[in-house]
């Protein structure tokens, strides 16, 4: 056996999720520890070992169970032909019972706090993933928030768990000196945790309100839009909420630019980096005191008890009148935002693998 560790990219697909990000963005730092990279498509400049490509999320739930089957039956013995040390994935997932000796990164525990009846995701995190992460070496998550949840829901001890933040694109996410238009704006999914009804009702209380539009930028789901358009009807404010669904990233930077501010009042995040994206352009944030928000925001955001629309109302008022509040902000974001960077999350994962080589 060697020192060199198996990457199991085997989720990559041509859809550019958070998790995706973080793998792609971390490849460059662990090149010191001989990465052998599975993948259903080759990167340039590593040694990569061609998966299926039918094992990632656009093949739906199908992708999902097949990629689960390969990862208990057929990755044991993909690392032992590698004559790997270390298996690290990116993401929950890794064969059980088979003696593998692995690390993976936990995202957030969300399934658990809003779980649906009958959801096969519940089902995924309350059997699946607590085996996983009991029978690993070691666990990488993406803020104390969520290696608190990892202990709280799975009893796993803190001394197994390592907190690495995640970081953004600085040349991508970055202050471009467009005047502000009259829009608040919010990214991300639809799902009932995102907190968006509560988000509108704020929005439909601003004094002003006409005076306004609210954007919000990220994939329609039927199950949650329909609902929401149906709250914007009963309000009136069909003139004013606009639904972008999925926005291309080279677009994101100038919407977020020219927002009076993000709100993103969310009931729980492992990370955010909506918030965090934000900051970068200098753009003021509204979001929860709740979850790992905090973590990302620091001082530099207006925090804000996510079950309280009066609260949420409130800030949007503030940040839409005060201007000098609204400069503070807009500073004081750019600045907490340099403190996150790939290359302290890439080298601190780095540094935690070796230890188990």
């Amino acid at each position: 056996m060697n020192n060199s560790v198996v990457f199991n990219l085997s989720f990559i697909s041509n859809e550019y999720t958070g998790i995706a990000r973080y793998a792609t963005e971390i490849i460059p730092y662990l090149q010191g520890l001989n990465p052998t990279i599975l993948t259903p498509k080759a990167i340039d400049n590593y040694i990569c070992y061609a998966v299926p490509p039918n094992l990632t999320p656009e093949d739906g739930t199908k992708g999902h169970f097949q990629r689960l089957l390969w990862t208990q039956f057929q990755l044991p013995r993909i690392c032992q032909q590698l004559q790997y040390s270390l298996l690290f994935s990116p993401l929950p997932e890794a064969p059980l019972f088979s003696g593998c000796r692995y690390i993976v990164t936990a995202h957030d525990l969300i399934p658990l706090r809003f779980g649906k009846r009958f959801s096969r995701l519940t089902t995924y995190f309350r059997y699946y993933i607590p085996q996983v992460l009991k029978q690993a070496q070691h666990i990488i998550c993406n803020s104390h928030a969520t290696a608190k949840d990892i202990t709280d829901f799975y009893q796993i001890p803190a001394s197994k768990i390592t907190p690495i933040p995640l970081a953004h694109d600085r040349n991508h996410f970055r202050f471009l000196n467009l005047p502000t238009r009259n829009y608040f704006l919010y990214i991300g999914r639809q799902d009932s945790y995102k907190n968006l009804q509560r988000l509108i009702a704020a929005f439909a209380a601003l004094p002003n309100c006409q005076d306004y539009q609210l954007w919000l930028a990220g994939p329609t789901h039927q199950r949650y839009i329909l609902v929401l358009q149906a709250q914007v009807q009963e309000l009136g404010l069909t003139n004013q909420v606009k639904f972008l669904d999925y926005v291309p990233d080279n677009e994101l930077p100038t919407i977020i630019n020219q927002a009076i501010a993000l709100v993103f009042p969310s009931l729980w995040e492992g990370f955010g980096f909506p918030v965090l994206e934000a900051m970068a352009c200098g753009t003021p944030v509204i979001t929860s005191n709740l979850s790992s928000l905090p973590e990302v925001a620091g001082d530099a955001a207006i925090l804000i008890n996510p079950y309280n629309i009066g609260e949420i109302t409130e800030a949007m008022q503030t940040i839409a009148t005060d201007s000098a509040l609204r400069s503070r902000f807009s500073s004081q974001g750019i600045i907490q935002s340099q403190q996150f960077s790939w290359e302290k999350t890439g080298k601190a994962t780095s540094q935690v693998l070796s230890r188990y080589l």
